[in-house]
């Protein structure tokens, strides 16, 4: 019988999950067995999942599960060293050149585990089975709103936490933006076709901020882009690779510019291939924007774990998307298991 194993998540603010009650019960329904860890922190409590019939380990005992449980979770693990021998289904961001990824897949390769990497479950054609984009957009342009709000007042962002629905996100954003008496900044989003740009735009568009839309076409003949420059607000929500061109070089700091506030929302700053390289490191919930030039201010804000500042909107969107392929796990060296696996393998090569 296959088991899934939930864990609880070990960062701070960080209230998501990747099942929801309804999951679990079609998964046990198909015949999984499903253990959900305790937490006081999870957006959905705990006794929902008693209460269909899960069985309830306590918070972080992950590592004792039986050797053949799938470790189901969101973000990063401890980071402790320990060896790694269970399967694991997480966000690993190690397969992009991130510099900090080798230490995770050296875990995997001592002890013999199996990364299934939520951002690499992809169909036949290549596309994502489940994203969180959608809400870390919405999310993501809030957070600059308020980074490019608090400018207007001589201050940097101040801490920012859980919202318990958009409306209250909404609320409050329209109050900090009236307070500045100044216009509605204006916005441009490069991956405005994606799932994030989409999110990111539709936050501006609930709140009366112009939003140019750039995609593919416009950014094509690979740079530069004096463009995003003569906007207040720039938001990137692109996958970045090989060949993705710089869209804010360093030299932009120094440069004459309009822009003020950049939403990294793709947030890669350990990546090769970041398209922002006027930062070098996330931004947090009681830090959200790094300031790193002066008159005109430039304010990065690069949190990675945005759709938790709406936590149960975000879980209940991706949950309902990534189930299909949970159902799936009784086959997992099939279809968008076995694709994860081969993804996986190739870069454990030369770890």
């Amino acid at each position: 019988m296959t088991h899934l194993w939930v864990r609880a998540e070990s960062r701070d603010n960080e209230r998501r999950v990747g099942l929801t009650p309804e999951g679990a019960r079609a998964l046990m329904e198909a015949g999984l067995r499903v253990t959900v860890e305790d937490s006081a922190d999870r957006a959905i409590p705990t006794g929902q999942y008693r209460a269909i019939g899960c069985e309830i380990a306590p918070a972080h005992s992950w590592p004792e599960a039986p050797r053949d449980a799938i470790i189901f979770g969101l973000k990063e693990l401890p980071e402790d060293g320990t060896a790694l021998p269970h399967r694991h289904i997480m966000f690993g961001h190690a397969f992009k050149g991130q510099h900090s990824g080798r230490a995770l897949l050296e875990r995997f390769k001592a002890g013999g585990g199996v990364l299934y990497d939520l951002e690499y479950l992809v169909d036949e054609d290549g596309r994502r089975v489940a994203a969180f984009g959608y809400w870390a957009g919405y999310a993501g342009a809030a957070v600059t709103l308020k980074a490019w709000a608090a400018q207007q007042h001589g201050a940097l962002c101040g801490p920012v936490s859980v919202y318990p629905g958009k409306a209250a996100l909404l609320d409050d954003l329209a109050r900090a933006l009236d307070a500045t008496d100044a216009p509605r900044p204006t916005a441009i989003v490069i991956g405005a076709l994606g799932r994030v740009g989409t999110g990111a735009a539709d936050l501006c568009d609930a709140l009366g901020v112009p939003v140019t839309r750039w995609d593919m076409a416009e950014t094509a003949h690979g740079g530069p882009f004096p463009e995003i420059l003569d906007h207040d607000l720039f938001f990137n929500c692109i996958l970045a690779g090989p060949g993705t061109p710089v869209f804010v070089p360093a030299s932009a700091r120094e440069a004459q510019r309009r822009l003020t506030a950049i939403g990294d929302i793709a947030c890669d700053p350990d990546s090769d291939y970041n398209p922002v390289p006027v930062y070098d490191r996330a931004t947090t919930w009681e830090a959200p924007a790094l300031r790193v030039a002066e008159a005109p201010p430039l304010d990065i804000m690069a949190i990675d774990n945005l759709p938790s500042l709406l936590p149960l909107e975000s879980a209940q969107d991706f949950a309902a998307q990534l189930l299909p392929s949970l159902l799936a796990l009784d086959r997992v060296e099939a279809g968008v298991w076995g694709r994860a696996k081969v993804t996986f393998d190739a870069n454990m090569k030369g770890i």
